[in-house]
């Protein structure tokens, strides 16, 4: 496996090379919420203008990814995304299992409980079996931008999709030439992070090829996490107007688990590779455009839960095995029939599932293997989108899926909504949609309690978006306010017809809340951004603060860049029955110089102030932690 994962690391060194780097594409704002003529895929399937839309959609750059200096997608999200939160348990690694983080929650909807959806250029990701996203699987090499849209997104991309989507648009290449880029640094707890992409452009023949090898001592005893990943991606124009475009993406990691401090764990490893591949076909023209793709990701997970000696416990008799997949066929095309119309006619199959099974390697069944689960599920629906600009001054956008399930039955989505373009550049938005899930395998038939007749679980969103630009663009801020209203939640209670525990559609949420953020070019040196976000929890869930504060100041000049952020985290439930919160303030710190036309050094410094807390319950983060490298671009 090393063998194989090195190959891709070099691969990109392998290729031509002789272009100076491309400049970063959006220098001016490092979040945007709302800016005029922005175009954004995710809200709409096709190209559109944000200001058209009725939901909120931010955007993340790629200049603002690699700003952050970071392997890992997610903690450039934390920090610019309102609402969003993602645990952490170390420096480098999230894992899978029993004390993993990497538990993305939107709103206080958790990926981690398949409701909120995760995509790479419009495939959801998700686990097969578990049905939630793999946090170590995103890498910043993938990212040409990241769009996330806050609130329900089930019309389009269906069950999974409740709370929300996180599109991961991959890279490519804007203009004929050949840039290769290696990036490289090492840190504290010997901690290392390698990356090299290589991208090309000729004619109507593009490609993008990058690998990446990550490592960590960890900052306890037996925490150490090893990554391996590589990506490829080719596109062919084969007209003008029809576009065929593939790729793949590998990851696999290493991961150990110490346990929390209070009961420390012996053994506790994972191997883990994951990975995905898509086909489209890509339609634009000038009043209809569209795509037919197809999808397959795939999981192979072993895992030794460990055992803690402290408890009186011996080594595992077992470890855990799983194969899981998921396929899918997308179809959709967009149309517009007369001057201001659009709609998006879609359909989609997917189907998911696996095998996952305990091998015993001691003990009395040494040699023998107990199945867990063996099962697959489908999905089939259709839907349609449709955007109306009634006035110049108004645009009404509305949707319906009508999803099918193999198992459970058939699932109405609706979704309705304004967006209001008034003077002074302000953008005012109302909208109410629909979110739904449909239970997943874990809870339906593996490991008591699960229960097989479970139910789809659905929320409505409503919400109120307001946004302005001023100073010719040099600032722009917004709010929203919203309301989540859910039920049919799948909670494990006491069985109402035996003994034991079951899973049962039992739960209710209301979740409240408002979210602020602001940009602001000051000169051509200095920027400053910032955003805020307040959930209101009538049931408090864990990894879902209550106050989620960050504040951000970029300087360039010259041959330097520095960046810092501030992040205020109140009211971060660890623990709840009883209830545990997390109060904490983590001050980061970016600098670059480009030494030369290829030469670039770094260095990014975290939680300089030291700071004591926990994010995963029994888990204590690291204190500050310095890592430096260089870019190489050529």
């Amino acid at each position: 496996m090393k063998k194989v994962y090195a190959s891709m690391l070099l691969l990109g060194l392998a290729y031509h090379t002789g272009m100076a780097q491309e400049q970063p594409h959006d220098t001016l704002m490092t979040n945007r919420t709302y800016k005029i003529n922005e175009v954004v895929v995710t809200g709409a399937r096709n190209e559109t203008d944000v200001r058209h839309l009725s939901q909120t959609v931010s955007v993340i750059g790629r200049a603002q990814i690699e700003r952050s200096m970071q392997p890992s997608l997610l903690p450039v999200l934390t920090e610019q995304i309102p609402g969003l939160f993602v645990t952490s348990r170390g420096v480098m690694g999230y894992g899978v299992s029993n004390g993993a983080a990497g538990s993305i929650s939107l709103r206080g909807l958790s990926g981690g409980s398949a409701r909120l959806m995760v995509m790479i250029d419009g495939h959801p990701q998700y686990a097969g079996i578990f049905g939630h996203p793999i946090s170590d699987a995103y890498q910043s090499f993938l990212a040409e931008r990241v769009e996330v849209l806050r609130g329900p997104a089930s019309v389009l991309y269906g069950s999974n999709a409740m709370g929300g989507v996180i599109n991961i648009v991959t890279r490519k290449m804007k203009e004929d030439g050949v840039n290769t880029n290696i990036h490289a640094g090492y840190g504290s707890y010997n901690t290392l992070e390698t990356e090299v992409t290589n991208r090309i452009r000729k004619g109507r023949f593009s490609s993008v090829v990058s690998g990446s090898y990550n490592r960590t001592d960890g900052h306890r005893a037996d925490m150490e996490f090893e990554q391996y990943g590589g990506y490829a991606k080719l596109g062919y124009e084969v007209t003008d107007n029809w576009n065929l475009r593939g790729d793949v993406d590998v990851t696999h990691f290493n991961a150990s688990y110490p346990g929390p401090v209070s009961a420390p764990l012996l053994d506790g490893d994972q191997r883990i590779t994951r990975g995905m591949t898509s086909f489209a076909l890509e339609n634009n023209y000038q009043k209809t455009s569209g795509a037919i793709s197809f999808f397959y990701n795939w999981g192979d997970h072993w895992i030794n839960d460990g055992y803690t000696p402290s408890a009186g416990e011996g080594p595992q008799d077992d470890r855990f095995l799983s194969h899981d997949n998921m396929m899918g066929i997308s179809l959709y095309q967009s149309m517009q029939l007369f001057k201001g119309n659009r709609i998006t006619l879609g359909f989609d199959w997917f189907r998911y599932g696996g095998r996952a099974w305990n091998e015993y390697v001691s003990g009395e069944k040494v040699g023998t293997t107990s199945d867990l689960v063996d099962k697959h599920e489908d999905e089939l629906a259709g839907y349609v989108d449709l955007r109306q600009e009634i006035r110049s001054w108004l645009t009404f956008n509305a949707g319906l899926r009508v999803d099918h399930h193999s198992r459970v039955g058939t699932e109405w989505v609706p979704q309705a909504g304004l967006a209001f373009h008034l003077p002074h550049t302000i953008e005012l938005k109302a909208s109410a949609s629909k979110g739904f899930r449909y239970p997943i395998l874990r809870e339906m038939y593996m490991f008591p309690p699960q229960n097989p007749n479970l139910q789809p679980e659905s929320m409505w969103n409503y919400e109120l978006a307001f946004s302005q630009r001023l100073m010719n663009g040099q600032l722009t801020y917004g709010v929203n306010v919203f309301y989540i209203d859910g039920k049919n939640l799948i909670q494990t209670l006491p069985n109402p017809n035996g003994s034991g525990m079951l899973n049962q559609n039992s739960g209710h949420i209301e979740n409240a809340g408002v979210e602020l953020q602001a940009a602001y070019r000051i000169n051509r040196r200095w920027s400053v951004d910032g955003n805020y976000s307040y959930l209101h929890m009538k049931n408090p869930v864990i990894a879902a603060p209550e106050h989620k504060l960050y504040a951000g100041m970029n300087f360039s000049q010259g041959r330097w860049n520095v960046s810092t952020g501030l992040q205020y985290i109140a009211g971060l439930y660890t623990q709840v029955d009883p209830d545990v919160t997390e109060n904490f303030v983590l001050w980061n710190l970016r600098a670059a110089f480009h030494a030369n036309r290829w030469l670039d050094v770094w260095a990014r410094g975290e939680n300089l102030l030291a700071q004591k807390y926990e994010i995963n319950a029994g888990y204590p983060m690291p204190r500050a932690t310095v890592t430096a490298g260089v870019n190489i671009n050529f």
